[in-house]
């Protein structure tokens, strides 16, 4: 008769299927079992790809393009991947071209739109343009003047301050590759900064992580920086002082629609 599992492996073994984290492994003899030394490789190469790879930048504007977006292109102050790497103060500051291309550009905006490839560019060409086509219609109903959305390369989600206040924008939001986890290389995140200008920390800005299909979906990311958006501006502030109760008003408004369908 062979011998029921321990309620400990059961139990472990039910949450593995419901997570990508490296939970229940097994094992064999002293170490990790052939396949899940396999997988961690596997995990670390795509990593370190999605961080190397090429920002396809033309191929996103045009992508960005046909959500009919006028697209401009920009690069910061780090001249390679390299430098990038090496020097991330160079990341968060534009090139002289770029500033004075966004400075004839300025106008009277609510909000910036900056795609930036960050950390994983791999983020950037899965993601990006899926989110911004759920996330347009909700900036709509608010009526906001969108700036032209700009592409950044080789930049950190501070570029966007200078970016922002560069366009004379109420306010800027950074699409941006986010470093790359063992089991997302993939991860989006959403940063919204208020009144940007050169030199804001990140106690300034409210983040939202791990946008992604094997992650925060993009209907519910969309919602919720939108979210975020209307109340920066209705309290002239972001950061600290800004806390995301957005989850509280979707289920207000799920618990609306679900009393007239009665």
């Amino acid at each position: 008769m062979s011998e029921e599992p321990n309620p400990g492996v059961r139990q472990l073994a039910d949450l593995a299927r419901l997570t990508p984290a490296r939970i229940a492994l097994g094992r064999s003899g002293a170490s990790l079992p052939t396949r899940e030394v396999l997988r961690f490789g596997m995990a670390h190469a795509q990593a370190r790809d999605a961080v190397h790879a090429p920002f396809d930048a033309d191929d996103v504007a045009s992508r960005l393009a046909e959500l009919r977006l006028e697209v401009i292109r920009v690069e910061s102050a780090a001249c390679s991947r390299e430098e990038y790497l090496r020097r991330p103060d160079l990341g968060r500051r534009l090139s002289s071209g770029s500033r004075e291309a966004l400075t004839v550009r300025r106008g009277d905006f609510d909000l910036s739109i900056v795609v930036a490839d960050g950390l994983s560019s791999t983020a950037i060409h899965q993601n990006v343009v899926p989110f911004a086509a759920m996330l347009l219609p909700l900036l709509a109903r608010q009526g906001l003047r969108l700036a032209p959305v700009v592409v950044g390369r080789e930049a950190r989600v501070a570029l966007g301050d200078e970016i922002g206040a560069a366009l004379g924008a109420r306010a800027v939001a950074v699409l941006i590759g986010e470093r790359p986890g063992l089991s997302s290389p993939d991860s989006l995140g959403a940063y919204l900064t208020f009144a940007p200008r050169a030199g804001l920390t990140d106690a300034a800005r409210n983040c939202i992580s791990n946008i992604r299909p094997g992650g925060l979906a993009y209907e519910h990311a969309a919602f919720k920086l939108s979210w975020l958006i209307a109340e920066a501006f209705r309290r002239s502030l972001t950061g600290v002082g800004l806390k995301d109760e957005s989850d509280l008003a979707l289920e207000a408004d799920a618990a609306g629609k679900l009393a007239i369908s009665r």
